[in-house]
């Protein structure tokens, strides 16, 4: 689990929060739950390489607050439209009991093991992350398609993937497929 650091700031006009990211901070908040939202800043050396990460949007962190610690999900990153950077983060507090729709990447394992992909066939992946509803206190990291046995032909769908336990996928009215084992 990953601990990101913050530090509370007042709200500020946007030339402080210009200078605020001149100094290598990004301006964040944190909302959800009975608490009140919090203006936050974190320090983007800290983000920078977690950001990029495919995983940082489903992802739980434990985010610090001056001492006191809260498990967050990032549900929305700001990037400035000429330099890439991220310039601003919303991070919703994970309340136990509640349920979550987020979009968990998946990851296929055991390629070597694919009869299908051993004769030249090719992985033909139709969704990089699928859409699930999880509950607060299990979110899964990705999402594990076995390969094992595929054939050319074979179509990988979501009944095919062991979810942990309460985890569903938000379509929920057809067996959709995660990826295909395709003829090169």
């Amino acid at each position: 689990m990953n601990i990101l650091k913050a530090t509370k700031r007042a709200i500020q006009s946007s030339g402080q929060i210009n200078k605020l990211r001149a100094e290598g901070f990004i301006p964040a908040i944190l909302y959800g739950g009975e608490k009140d939202n919090i203006s936050l800043s974190l320090k983007k050396l800290n983000l920078i390489d977690i950001i990029k990460t495919e995983t940082f949007m489903s992802k739980v962190v434990d985010l610090e607050i001056e001492g006191n610690s809260e498990k967050v999900i990032p549900r929305d990153v700001t990037y400035d439209p000429l330099s890439d950077e991220p310039i601003h983060i919303d991070f919703m507090r994970i309340v136990k009991g509640s349920k979550l729709i987020l979009e968990i990447p998946v990851k296929f394992i055991n390629h070597d093991k694919s009869p299908g992909l051993k004769k030249g066939g090719v992985l033909n992946t139709v969704r990089r992350k699928v859409e699930l509803k999880c509950p607060a206190e299990n979110i899964p990291d990705e999402l594990v398609v076995d390969l094992d046995n595929t054939e050319i032909g074979s179509s990988l769908k979501i009944s095919s993937v062991q979810l942990p336990d309460r985890v569903v996928p938000t379509i929920t009215d057809r067996d959709f497929v995660i990826a295909t084992v395709v003829a090169p």
